[in-house]
């Protein structure tokens, strides 16, 4: 009989947005010199680190308990984008595209290394993601934010062009084991 792991149950609502077409604004520059740069097949430990460390203070937890044979699996998909923020040489976000189903691609993830967060590098980074999920020319292109994501993630998503389809409120059940940071705010 296996023994049930302990979770911290959360409650976050989820917001669903979607892009019919490119956004004819541009948002602001980047605030200083970087570069973007598609990693292909980026390695199991790479991925992790740039998940693990972005996603810190926000409740990343999906892919942390993903066994590292199906994450490398995922990550080998040519259909699945990974795009990394550098800054002076070192890693300062990413974004990864999704467009393994029809004709939409998903803006799974995305966020900066929390060293890079409130320097103003959000919006252009978001540009940058947005034009990348237009380059292969999809119907859609989608998203979703929660209330455990940083504060700014919503209105940044609307800024950049995404209208919200729906919101709903999920429980997650949080595995203890991974020492994930969890906002009063969320417990249930």
């Amino acid at each position: 009989m296996r023994r049930e792991e302990p979770c911290e149950t959360i409650t976050v609502t989820v917001t669903f947005l979607r892009m019919d077409s490119p956004p004819i604004n541009r948002a602001p520059a980047m605030p200083w010199a970087s570069r973007t740069e598609r990693v292909m097949r980026p390695t199991v430990g790479f991925y992790r680190y740039l998940y693990n460390t972005v996603g810190a203070d926000y409740v990343w937890w999906l892919r942390r308990i993903m066994p590292d044979a199906d994450l490398a699996r995922l990550l080998d998909d040519p259909s699945l984008e990974v795009h990394v923020l550098y800054k002076d040489g070192e890693p300062a976000g990413f974004f990864e595209l999704d467009a393994r189903y029809g004709t939409s691609v998903n803006l799974s993830y995305f966020g900066l290394m929390p060293h890079m967060i409130g320097t103003g590098a959000g919006p252009g980074f978001l540009r940058q993601a947005v034009d990348a999920a237009w380059r292969n020319g999809p119907r859609t292109v989608t998203v979703n934010t929660c209330t455990a994501d940083h504060p700014r993630a919503l209105p940044n998503y609307l800024l950049a062009g995404f209208k919200p389809l729906r919101a709903v409120q999920e429980i997650w059940d949080v595995p203890m084991h991974l020492g994930m940071r969890i906002p009063a705010h969320l417990r249930v």
